[in-house]
């Protein structure tokens, strides 16, 4: 072994930072709100680090992203409840998959940004209609204002213009 296979490339030091802030934030979210008295959760704390990992990250760094929060946030604070959460991961990995698809035929940023987290926001509400509405999961259809949702997809979106230079 030589020092040049113990060392950790740019890419993956980048990639477990970003991790690792991801685990943190999910983890402290709870904690973060309360301490400040903000809902911050309000700002999709799991789409916007999903973001950061499609844009900085692998495609399979992205969908390992999108399993590992439902479930760390589950673990943590048992919210949102084991169906939700599947439902969580289901729409991330959507999101993801989506991301990919539409960037190889659109070849535009902020449009194939844009396009994956609305698309992955109608299945999952599509989809949490049928469980509300067969009493599987309770809770309001929309928890989180729509306003707050399109504003956190632009912003995300924009972002995705600025930051997203994966190579092929």
């Amino acid at each position: 072994m030589n020092a040049n296979s113990l060392s950790i490339s740019r890419l993956d030091f980048k990639t477990i930072l970003i991790d690792l802030f991801a685990l943190l934030l999910i983890t402290f979210t709870p904690a973060i709100s309360h301490l400040a008295a903000l809902p911050i959760y309000l700002l999709e704390p799991m789409r916007i680090m999903l973001v950061l990992s499609i844009i900085h990250t692998s495609k399979k760094n992205s969908y390992l992203i999108a399993l590992a929060l439902p479930i760390l946030s589950f673990i943590i604070s048992s919210h949102p409840s084991m169906l939700k959460s599947v439902l969580i991961i289901s729409e991330l990995s959507i999101n993801v998959y989506l991301f990919n698809l539409l960037i190889k035929h659109l070849k535009n940023n902020f449009t194939a940004m844009l396009g994956g987290i609305l698309i992955s926001k109608i299945y999952y509400y599509g989809v949490k209609f049928g469980l509300v509405g067969f009493g599987l999961i309770g809770g309001e259809l929309i928890s989180t204002p729509v306003y707050l949702q399109l504003i956190v997809a632009l912003a995300l979106s924009f972002y995705s213009i600025f930051f997203y230079n994966r190579k092929k």
